[in-house]
């Protein structure tokens, strides 16, 4: 009886052990290009993922936010980690808006669109830096570089948001998906601490599709979403907003 119990031991246990570990999420599939069409003036959502060089687009749809696009980032420097100084040639992290007043459509790096950084939580931690931007012609020192094609079609619909009543669009930028095997591959890394203020927000996407709003509260980012609100159907002034940038 020992021998056969140790068999089902082997056999189980590390089925076991293999379901209590969380998967990656897997992106979704976008929405079909005639619907994405349609969907040029509503309010949109911003997420950028560094390890996977990928910029994604999301349009509101009823009370979700759907994926409408993802795209290839160009380029963009100083590898993982939060922007903390002018001159560190690193890429922002963290919670961003955008308002109309941050888009430059006659850039010199064809168009962008200012982050807003640093924002509460960057100042709070005495990080410095200005034009950090999402910009085009595939050449970064801070900022994150698109193709121009893929940089027209991003400013088209943050634009078209805010023309149409929006009145910021929020920008997540993650070092990577924020699942817990993602988390537990980088645990030894020097911005773990960071990186675990910044999941809640990721999760809170991926349960709600609504984006986070989140404030700053003693130097650390804090999720203070209400679900009640996300019961709102699509207006101008219901979409949440993130801590407000200059």
């Amino acid at each position: 009886m020992d021998k056969i119990a140790l068999l089902f031991a082997m056999i189980f246990l590390p089925a076991v052990s293999m379901a209590s570990t969380p998967e990656p999420v897997q992106p979704l599939a976008p929405v079909s290009k005639e619907l994405k069409k349609q969907l040029i003036g509503t309010p949109v959502y911003l997420q950028i993922f560094k390890e996977e060089r990928t910029l994604e687009l999301y349009g509101k749809i009823g009370n979700e936010f759907r994926l409408l696009d993802s795209y290839r980032i160009c380029n963009f420097s100083g590898g993982l980690g939060p922007k903390q100084r002018q001159g560190d040639f690193k890429s922002p992290e963290g919670f961003y808006t955008v308002t109309q007043r941050q888009l430059k459509p006659d850039s010199r790096f064809y168009r962008a669109i200012n982050i807003g950084f640093p924002n509460e939580y960057d100042r709070q931690q005495g990080y410095d830096g200005k034009y950090l931007m999402i910009h085009g012609n595939c050449v970064s020192i801070g900022c994150y570089a698109m193709t121009n094609a893929y940089m027209d079609e991003i400013f088209t619909y943050v634009n078209a948001a805010l023309h149409n009543g929006q009145t910021e669009v929020n920008v997540s930028i993650y070092p990577f998906r924020m699942t817990e095997s993602n988390m537990q591959r980088h645990r030894n890394s020097y911005y773990t601490a960071f990186w675990k203020q910044l999941q809640p927000g990721y999760a809170w996407f991926v349960e709600h599709r609504q984006p986070p709003a989140v404030s700053v509260n003693a130097g650390k980012y804090v999720l203070n979403n209400n679900p009640v609100i996300n019961n709102h159907p699509a207006a101008p002034g219901s979409i949440l907003a993130l801590t407000k940038t200059e």
